[in-house]
Protein backbone atom coordinates (compact mmCIF):
# COMPACT_ATOMS: atom_id res chain seq x y z
CA UNK A 1 0.00 0.00 0.00
CA UNK A 2 1.06 3.63 -0.52
CA UNK A 3 0.96 6.26 2.22
CA UNK A 4 2.65 9.57 2.99
CA UNK A 5 2.91 10.98 6.50
CA UNK A 6 5.20 13.89 5.60
CA UNK A 7 4.27 16.44 2.93
CA UNK A 8 3.94 20.20 2.47
CA UNK A 9 1.51 22.59 0.83
CA UNK A 10 1.42 26.30 0.05
CA UNK A 11 0.64 26.84 3.74
CA UNK A 12 4.42 26.58 4.22
CA UNK A 13 7.02 25.89 1.53
CA UNK A 14 5.21 23.52 -0.84
CA UNK A 15 3.79 24.57 -4.19
CA UNK A 16 0.42 22.75 -4.22
CA UNK A 17 -2.58 24.13 -2.31
CA UNK A 18 -4.01 21.58 0.16
CA UNK A 19 -6.98 20.75 -2.06
CA UNK A 20 -4.69 20.03 -5.01
CA UNK A 21 -2.50 17.92 -2.73
CA UNK A 22 -5.57 15.88 -1.79
CA UNK A 23 -6.37 15.38 -5.47
CA UNK A 24 -2.77 14.34 -6.16
CA UNK A 25 -2.92 11.87 -3.28
CA UNK A 26 -6.05 10.27 -4.73
CA UNK A 27 -4.47 10.24 -8.17
CA UNK A 28 -1.47 8.22 -7.02
CA UNK A 29 -3.60 5.89 -4.90
CA UNK A 30 -2.55 6.88 -1.39
CA UNK A 31 -4.34 5.02 1.40
CA UNK A 32 -3.32 7.70 3.94
CA UNK A 33 -1.79 11.17 3.87
CA UNK A 34 -0.86 13.68 6.58
CA UNK A 35 -0.29 17.35 5.77
CA UNK A 36 2.72 18.42 7.87
CA UNK A 37 3.45 22.02 6.98
CA UNK A 38 6.23 23.79 8.82
CA UNK A 39 5.15 25.33 12.13
CA UNK A 40 1.47 25.75 11.23
CA UNK A 41 -1.77 23.86 10.64
CA UNK A 42 -3.33 26.51 8.42
CA UNK A 43 -3.82 24.20 5.44
CA UNK A 44 -5.31 21.17 7.16
CA UNK A 45 -8.88 22.49 7.15
CA UNK A 46 -8.82 22.71 3.37
CA UNK A 47 -7.30 19.23 3.13
CA UNK A 48 -9.81 17.62 5.49
CA UNK A 49 -12.70 19.36 3.71
CA UNK A 50 -11.84 17.20 0.68
CA UNK A 51 -13.16 14.24 2.65
CA UNK A 52 -11.77 10.76 2.98
CA UNK A 53 -10.88 8.86 6.14
CA UNK A 54 -7.23 8.66 5.07
CA UNK A 55 -6.44 12.39 5.43
CA UNK A 56 -4.85 13.56 8.70
CA UNK A 57 -3.98 16.90 10.26
CA UNK A 58 -0.29 17.25 10.98
CA UNK A 59 2.52 19.72 11.57
CA UNK A 60 6.33 19.73 11.34
CA UNK A 61 8.27 21.50 14.10
CA UNK A 62 11.96 22.37 14.17
CA UNK A 63 12.96 21.77 17.79
CA UNK A 64 16.10 21.63 19.92
CA UNK A 65 18.31 18.91 18.39
CA UNK A 66 20.03 17.83 21.60
CA UNK A 67 23.70 17.87 22.59
CA UNK A 68 25.93 16.68 19.76
CA UNK A 69 23.19 16.85 17.12
CA UNK A 70 22.39 19.49 14.50
CA UNK A 71 18.75 19.34 13.33
CA UNK A 72 15.65 17.73 14.81
CA UNK A 73 12.37 18.02 12.92
CA UNK A 74 9.38 16.66 14.80
CA UNK A 75 6.13 15.60 13.13
CA UNK A 76 2.86 15.87 15.00
CA UNK A 77 0.47 13.44 13.30
CA UNK A 78 -3.28 13.40 13.92
CA UNK A 79 -3.26 16.64 15.91
CA UNK A 80 -6.22 18.88 16.72
CA UNK A 81 -5.27 22.25 15.14
CA UNK A 82 -7.61 24.07 17.54
CA UNK A 83 -5.82 22.86 20.67
CA UNK A 84 -4.77 25.85 22.79
CA UNK A 85 -1.40 24.43 23.90
CA UNK A 86 -0.36 23.57 20.35
CA UNK A 87 -1.55 26.94 19.04
CA UNK A 88 0.49 28.78 21.69
CA UNK A 89 3.63 26.85 20.77
CA UNK A 90 3.11 27.52 17.06
CA UNK A 91 2.65 31.24 17.78
CA UNK A 92 5.96 31.35 19.65
CA UNK A 93 7.71 29.48 16.84
CA UNK A 94 6.24 31.80 14.20
CA UNK A 95 7.46 34.84 16.11
CA UNK A 96 10.94 33.31 16.07
CA UNK A 97 10.68 32.64 12.33
CA UNK A 98 9.69 36.23 11.63
CA UNK A 99 12.60 37.56 13.65
CA UNK A 100 15.00 35.23 11.82
CA UNK A 101 13.62 36.35 8.44
CA UNK A 102 14.32 39.98 9.31
CA UNK A 103 17.93 39.08 10.09
CA UNK A 104 18.23 37.15 6.80
CA UNK A 105 16.96 40.20 4.89
CA UNK A 106 19.53 42.38 6.66
CA UNK A 107 22.27 39.91 5.68
CA UNK A 108 21.26 40.08 2.01
CA UNK A 109 21.39 43.88 2.17
CA UNK A 110 24.87 43.62 3.70
CA UNK A 111 26.17 41.66 0.69
CA UNK A 112 24.49 43.96 -1.81
CA UNK A 113 21.25 42.06 -2.59
CA UNK A 114 18.20 44.20 -1.82
CA UNK A 115 15.03 42.17 -1.17
CA UNK A 116 11.95 44.21 -0.31
CA UNK A 117 9.88 42.78 2.55
CA UNK A 118 6.67 43.03 0.53
CA UNK A 119 8.34 41.33 -2.44
CA UNK A 120 9.57 38.29 -0.52
CA UNK A 121 6.33 38.06 1.49
CA UNK A 122 4.44 37.60 -1.78
CA UNK A 123 6.35 34.35 -2.35
CA UNK A 124 4.73 32.87 0.78
CA UNK A 125 1.20 33.72 -0.43
CA UNK A 126 0.29 35.00 3.03
CA UNK A 127 1.49 31.83 4.74
CA UNK A 128 4.73 30.96 6.60
CA UNK A 129 7.77 32.60 5.00
CA UNK A 130 10.65 30.13 4.86
CA UNK A 131 14.09 29.73 3.31
CA UNK A 132 12.77 28.05 0.11
CA UNK A 133 10.92 31.28 -0.64
CA UNK A 134 14.19 33.22 -0.41
CA UNK A 135 15.86 30.63 -2.64
CA UNK A 136 13.10 30.89 -5.24
CA UNK A 137 13.33 34.71 -5.18
CA UNK A 138 17.07 34.41 -5.83
CA UNK A 139 16.40 32.09 -8.78
CA UNK A 140 13.69 34.31 -10.24
CA UNK A 141 15.97 37.34 -10.03
CA UNK A 142 18.93 35.68 -11.68
CA UNK A 143 21.25 35.22 -8.72
CA UNK A 144 21.16 31.40 -8.94
CA UNK A 145 20.00 28.78 -11.41
CA UNK A 146 17.98 26.64 -8.98
CA UNK A 147 16.43 26.56 -5.52
CA UNK A 148 19.12 24.08 -4.48
CA UNK A 149 21.86 26.48 -5.57
CA UNK A 150 20.14 29.26 -3.62
CA UNK A 151 20.44 27.16 -0.47
CA UNK A 152 24.01 26.12 -1.13
CA UNK A 153 25.32 29.61 -1.83
CA UNK A 154 23.28 31.69 0.62
CA UNK A 155 20.98 29.87 3.02
CA UNK A 156 22.84 27.04 4.78
CA UNK A 157 24.96 27.16 7.95
CA UNK A 158 27.95 26.07 5.85
CA UNK A 159 27.32 28.31 2.83
CA UNK A 160 30.48 30.20 1.71
CA UNK A 161 31.35 32.93 4.21
CA UNK A 162 31.24 35.69 1.60
CA UNK A 163 27.64 34.89 0.58
CA UNK A 164 26.22 33.26 3.71
CA UNK A 165 22.96 34.89 4.80
CA UNK A 166 21.76 32.01 6.98
CA UNK A 167 20.51 32.78 10.48
CA UNK A 168 19.54 30.38 13.25
CA UNK A 169 16.12 30.71 14.86
CA UNK A 170 14.50 29.87 18.15
CA UNK A 171 13.70 26.20 18.76
CA UNK A 172 11.35 24.86 21.45
CA UNK A 173 12.53 22.34 24.02
CA UNK A 174 12.06 18.68 23.12
CA UNK A 175 9.87 17.88 26.11
CA UNK A 176 7.66 20.94 25.54
CA UNK A 177 7.18 19.95 21.89
CA UNK A 178 6.23 16.36 22.73
CA UNK A 179 3.81 17.62 25.37
CA UNK A 180 2.10 20.08 23.00
CA UNK A 181 1.57 17.38 20.36
CA UNK A 182 0.18 15.00 22.96
CA UNK A 183 -2.10 17.72 24.35
CA UNK A 184 -3.47 18.10 20.81
CA UNK A 185 -4.14 14.34 20.64
CA UNK A 186 -1.29 13.70 18.21
CA UNK A 187 1.56 11.26 17.72
CA UNK A 188 5.08 12.71 18.08
CA UNK A 189 7.38 11.29 15.35
CA UNK A 190 10.96 12.25 14.56
CA UNK A 191 11.27 13.18 10.88
CA UNK A 192 14.21 12.19 8.63
CA UNK A 193 16.69 11.06 11.31
CA UNK A 194 19.43 10.92 8.64
CA UNK A 195 19.58 14.73 8.92
CA UNK A 196 20.01 14.70 12.70
CA UNK A 197 23.74 15.27 12.24
CA UNK A 198 25.02 17.15 9.19
CA UNK A 199 27.89 14.74 8.66
CA UNK A 200 25.56 11.75 8.28
CA UNK A 201 24.48 12.96 4.83
CA UNK A 202 28.05 12.45 3.63
CA UNK A 203 29.30 9.64 5.85
CA UNK A 204 26.16 7.61 6.49
CA UNK A 205 24.09 7.51 9.66
CA UNK A 206 25.60 6.39 12.97
CA UNK A 207 22.92 3.96 14.11
CA UNK A 208 24.51 3.31 17.51
CA UNK A 209 24.54 7.03 18.37
CA UNK A 210 20.99 7.41 17.07
CA UNK A 211 19.69 4.45 19.09
CA UNK A 212 21.26 5.68 22.33
CA UNK A 213 19.69 9.15 22.02
CA UNK A 214 16.36 7.81 20.75
CA UNK A 215 16.09 5.64 23.85
CA UNK A 216 16.30 8.80 25.98
CA UNK A 217 13.85 10.65 23.74
CA UNK A 218 11.29 7.87 24.01
CA UNK A 219 11.41 8.23 27.79
CA UNK A 220 10.91 11.99 27.32
CA UNK A 221 7.78 11.47 25.20
CA UNK A 222 8.79 10.67 21.62
CA UNK A 223 6.33 8.18 20.09
CA UNK A 224 7.75 7.26 16.72
CA UNK A 225 10.42 7.42 14.04
CA UNK A 226 10.21 8.16 10.32
CA UNK A 227 12.06 4.99 9.34
CA UNK A 228 11.29 5.14 5.61
CA UNK A 229 12.17 8.46 3.96
CA UNK A 230 12.52 9.48 0.34
CA UNK A 231 16.26 10.21 0.45
CA UNK A 232 17.27 7.40 2.81
CA UNK A 233 19.73 4.84 1.55
CA UNK A 234 18.51 1.23 1.71
CA UNK A 235 20.81 0.75 4.70
CA UNK A 236 19.19 3.70 6.48
CA UNK A 237 15.69 2.36 5.85
CA UNK A 238 16.74 -0.95 7.39
CA UNK A 239 18.80 0.59 10.19
CA UNK A 240 16.17 3.03 11.43
CA UNK A 241 13.44 0.41 11.16
CA UNK A 242 15.54 -1.94 13.29
CA UNK A 243 16.03 0.80 15.92
CA UNK A 244 12.28 1.50 16.04
CA UNK A 245 11.55 -2.18 16.55
CA UNK A 246 14.18 -2.51 19.27
CA UNK A 247 12.96 0.55 21.18
CA UNK A 248 9.24 0.05 20.64
CA UNK A 249 8.82 3.25 18.63
CA UNK A 250 5.98 3.56 16.12
CA UNK A 251 7.25 3.32 12.54
CA UNK A 252 6.33 5.97 9.98
CA UNK A 253 7.07 6.67 6.31
CA UNK A 254 7.18 10.02 4.54
CA UNK A 255 8.39 11.51 1.30
CA UNK A 256 8.80 15.18 2.39
CA UNK A 257 6.95 16.18 -0.77
CA UNK A 258 7.18 19.91 -1.62
CA UNK A 259 5.91 19.95 -5.21
CA UNK A 260 7.99 22.08 -7.60
CA UNK A 261 10.27 23.27 -4.79
CA UNK A 262 11.71 19.73 -4.59
CA UNK A 263 10.79 18.26 -7.98
CA UNK A 264 12.89 15.15 -7.45
CA UNK A 265 10.59 13.97 -4.62
CA UNK A 266 7.40 12.15 -5.61
CA UNK A 267 4.35 11.90 -3.38
CA UNK A 268 3.85 8.58 -1.60
CA UNK A 269 5.86 5.79 0.02
CA UNK A 270 5.33 2.07 -0.52
CA UNK A 271 4.88 0.19 2.76
CA UNK A 272 3.49 -3.09 4.00
CA UNK A 273 0.35 -3.19 6.12
CA UNK A 274 2.40 -4.82 8.87
CA UNK A 275 4.87 -1.92 8.83
CA UNK A 276 2.36 0.95 8.93
CA UNK A 277 -0.46 -0.79 10.83
CA UNK A 278 0.53 0.41 14.34
CA UNK A 279 0.61 4.04 13.21
CA UNK A 280 -2.74 3.77 11.43
CA UNK A 281 -4.21 2.13 14.53
CA UNK A 282 -2.85 4.88 16.77
CA UNK A 283 -4.44 7.46 14.45
CA UNK A 284 -7.77 5.66 14.63
CA UNK A 285 -7.77 4.65 10.95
Amino acid sequence: MRVDFHCHSTASDGTLPPAELAARARGVGLAALALTDHDNCDGVGELLAEGGSGFFAGVELSIEPGAGFDKFHLLGLGVDPANAELKALLRRILDGRNERNRRILANFTRIGIEIAEDDIAAYAHGEVLARPHFARWLMDHGYVQSVAEGFERYLLPDSPAETRCYEERWHPRQEDSFAAIHAAGGVAVMAHPRFWRRGWKREGSDFAAAAAELRRLKEAGLDGLECLYSSNSPAENVGFTRIALELGLIKSAGSDFHGANKPEIALGMEVSEEFIGPLLERLGH
